[in-house]
């Protein structure tokens, strides 16, 4: 309801541009270039329908010099949209809430995490066999994400206006060798200040590896902590996750009335769709069931069929936490998995096992990217894969929890939070089939640990 009033309030009210006497004397106070007002003065008054008659406008009357320097302070003055003032703060405000939970989520989902994989027996061989097999799914996930934005482009092309008046639009693009130094903060707090995201995220890692290594009264009481203080948080990001309709319906309305070519923004956003279900289809129905086959020895056919309540149910709810009674019961009861095996396997699978996410984050990233001219390398790509790993681990296991963590590779680039305007029409129903996907590579996880312990399955 809120994307279909979102674009019906988009189309109605779609945004103009015109520069008023006051735009003009409150941009001579910024500008305080004489010359460039004077021209500027001969547009006064006049309304421009769309952003792109202003700005061929502006170039017919400025310098290149000056139209750099200047150009997004002018359309940000002429922007005119009065009605949609009164509901793109929905819009602004919830942008901020996810802000805002960033790093205590991110932080204390990490360390969770992490004790709950290396706390005591999880550090032996089947812990290894866990995480080994967390990892190895993940990087061939992204790696399926990555292939496909990279084939398809879906964001090279896309003229998206508006957004990048949301906030300061510019991209600091950073070398390999300052961003793995900038990884070890040199003030903890100020990494938690000003939101440097790789240090918090490294910082989390060695809090959580050490809290395992102290004695069982510190450990016990430490791990008691961040679990409760995770808990809350995830409260807090399932409130702000309720907000997600008046959100989008601010975001939505003011990219739809911002946009002189909407077939062209749908056209990218539908490439990027192909993109990502077509990596989420190719990891599910190739990657998994062949390892399933070739080091769980099992009938990969015989395992989904098995699974099917349980997918389906991951698919309505988009929620690998609230799956997690029925994937469970299924692996164990269908596909023959032991108890301890389960037990152990799939509660941990749900915190960091998140393939359908992985891939989700990725393509988001890289579309963004495409969206803003940015160039992404091998090296850059590569900083993707190893982010969107250590991020997918403190994903919550719950619906558009990602959009949160998606923040961490923006920030990491420079890219523009706003432009997250763009996915969110899609991302309840790319929610769905990629939550599907993680409750699947759980399930065989769990088989193929299984049957690497000398299990006898019924797959």
């Amino acid at each position: 309801m809120a994307l279909v009033l979102a674009v019906v309030f988009g189309v109605i009210f779609s945004s103009s541009y015109i520069l008023t006497e006051k735009k003009l004397t409150k941009l001579a106070k910024e500008i305080r270039d004489e010359n460039i007002i004077c021209r500027l003065n001969i547009l006064k008054n006049k309304k421009y329908k769309t952003l792109s008659e202003f700005e061929k406008q502006l170039e017919n009357r400025l310098s290149k010099p000056d139209l750099k320097s200047f150009q997004g302070l002018i359309i940000k003055a002429a922007y005119h949209n009065p009605a949609l003032s009164w509901i793109e703060w929905m819009g602004i405000v919830f942008l901020r809430a996810l802000k805002m939970i960033v790093i205590p989520l991110i932080f204390t989902s990490i360390i969770s995490g992490i004790i709950t994989i290396g706390s005591g027996q999880n550090l032996g061989r089947l812990g290894l066999k866990t995480l080994l097999y967390y990892v190895s799914t993940s990087v061939l996930a992204i790696l399926s994400g990555l292939f496909f934005v990279n084939v398809f482009q879906p964001g090279t092309g896309a003229d998206i206006k508006g957004l990048e008046t949301m906030s300061d639009f510019s991209i600091q693009q950073k070398n390999l060798k300052d961003i793995l130094i900038e990884i070890v903060p040199d003030n903890i707090f100020k990494s938690l200040v000003n939101n440097d995201l790789l240090s918090v995220i490294f910082l989390s890692l060695l809090v959580g590896i050490f809290i395992t290594q102290l004695d069982k009264k510190n450990n016990g009481m430490l791990s008691g902590l961040f679990s409760s203080l995770f808990e809350l948080f995830m409260k807090i990001t399932m409130f702000i996750i309720r907000l997600a309709p008046l959100g989008i319906f601010g975001l939505v309305a003011k990219v739809i009335a911002d946009q002189d070519n909407i077939g062209n923004l749908v056209h990218n956003l539908g490439s990027f769709i192909f993109c990502v279900t077509s990596a989420l289809f190719i990891h599910a129905l190739l990657t998994l069931p062949l390892l399933t086959y070739l080091f769980g020895r099992n009938n990969p056919l015989r395992h989904l069929n098995n699974m099917t309540s349980a997918l389906l149910t991951a698919f309505s709810t988009a929620s690998s936490a609230a799956t997690l009674p029925l994937t469970m019961n299924n692996v164990k009861e269908k596909s023959g998995v032991s108890e301890k095996i389960a037990n152990f396997t799939l509660p941990i699978g749900a915190t960091v096992n998140m393939d359908g996410t992985a891939i989700y984050i990725t393509a988001v990233v890289m579309f963004i990217a495409q969206i803003t001219g940015m160039e992404m390398g091998v090296k850059e790509q590569l900083i993707i894969l190893l982010t969107a790993l250590l991020a997918s681990i403190g994903t919550a296991a719950i619906p558009m929890a990602s959009l949160v963590i998606i923040t961490i590779i923006l920030n990491i680039f420079g890219l523009p939070f706003e432009m997250i305007a763009i996915i969110l029409p899609v991302d309840r129903i790319l929610d769905m089939f990629r939550t599907t996907v993680n409750v699947w590579s759980d399930s065989c996880g769990a088989v193929i640990i299984a049957k690497s312990e000398g299990e006898q399955l019924k797959v």
